[in-house]
């Protein structure tokens, strides 16, 4: 892959249409600059906040050696920064996401997801808040911590380019792992198709409620996964599992519809009653197009 391939995640043209967009934060943020966001300071500090375990992608310059020498352990110094915001990407990267119903005209759920999240860092930087990322599938492979410098659109472009999906999915150890190590309040966006027990997610997703995080989750979906529209017998594979069946589609798409349609729901309703932001979106309309009309949704919502 050429070095500079990851700069395909950011088109001039989408570029230019984001340009005259916010993504503002709904609730309390910590931050100290006065701009988008709501705060609950005033003033300016860079005083030490707090101490938080060493996690790859860390820079070791910022582990504290006096605790490591006292507890064997490596834990590295948070500073109060001057931001906005913090936002955490959380880019399911399992199996299934790697499925695409026309390799020839459609891209997969995860480069779906690496446009959609690489469009959103370059908006959040461009408000100069923090930007950071994880990679997941059953356990956390890829952390970046958050950053609002300019160079740093590069290290996530970067890091979202070798992003492959591998592996069986455990959303709701992740989120619940994430929630106990952010300690500040901020924005954690996931993206995933969710394919994990519900209750297990939900309960992940209210663990950052309960912690006082801002929460927007972008439930990524291929049309067929959502219609059904296959023609002929088919043998369908679990890309997680590997398990196969071979059935007649048409025999139980009536089914299968009203069972999904049930799963949706019930996402949007505990969401709705928990204030999580929970967005469906398919992927046979395009990333920017999908952006963009969330974006002007919740700007006249908030």
């Amino acid at each position: 892959m050429p070095d500079q391939d990851y700069r395909r995640y950011l088109k001039p043209e989408v570029v230019s249409r984001l340009k005259g967009m916010e993504l503002k934060a709904r609730l309390v943020v910590e931050g100290f600059m006065a701009g988008l966001h709501k705060s609950p300071y005033h003033g300016f500090s860079v005083e030490f906040a707090e101490h938080r375990q060493y996690m790859p992608g860390d820079s070791i310059r910022d582990i504290d050696w006096k605790v490591y020498a006292k507890t064997d352990r490596y834990f590295v110094k948070e500073f109060e920064e001057e931001t906005n915001l913090k936002a955490y990407l959380l880019i399911d990267t399992s199996a299934s996401m790697g499925y695409t119903s026309d390799e020839k005209q459609r891209i997969n759920k995860l480069e779906y997801s690496a446009y959609l999240a690489a469009s959103l860092t370059f908006l959040m930087l461009k408000q100069r808040d923090s930007v950071g990322m994880v990679g997941f599938d059953e356990k956390i492979h890829t952390y970046i911590p958050p950053k609002s410098a300019a160079g740093h659109l590069h290290v996530l472009l970067e890091q979202m380019d070798k992003l492959k999906s591998s592996e069986k999915t455990n959303i709701s150890d992740t989120l619940h792992q994430m929630a106990e190590r952010i300690k500040r309040r901020g924005l954690i966006i996931l993206m995933s198709d969710l394919f994990d027990d519900p209750q297990r997610v939900l309960a992940g997703l209210k663990h950052f409620r309960h912690r006082k995080h801002e929460i927007i989750v972008f439930h990524i979906l291929d049309p067929r996964e959502r219609d059904f529209s296959f023609p002929r017998e088919a043998i369908f594979e679990d890309l997680e599992t590997g398990e196969r069946i071979t059935t007649l589609p048409w025999q139980i798409k009536g089914a299968y519809q009203k069972e999904l349609h049930g799963i949706f729901e019930h996402f949007s309703r505990e969401c709705r009653m928990s204030n999580i932001d929970y967005h469906l979106i398919d992927t046979s309309v395009s990333y920017d197009r999908a952006l963009l009309a969330y974006l002007n949704k919740r700007s006249r919502l908030y």
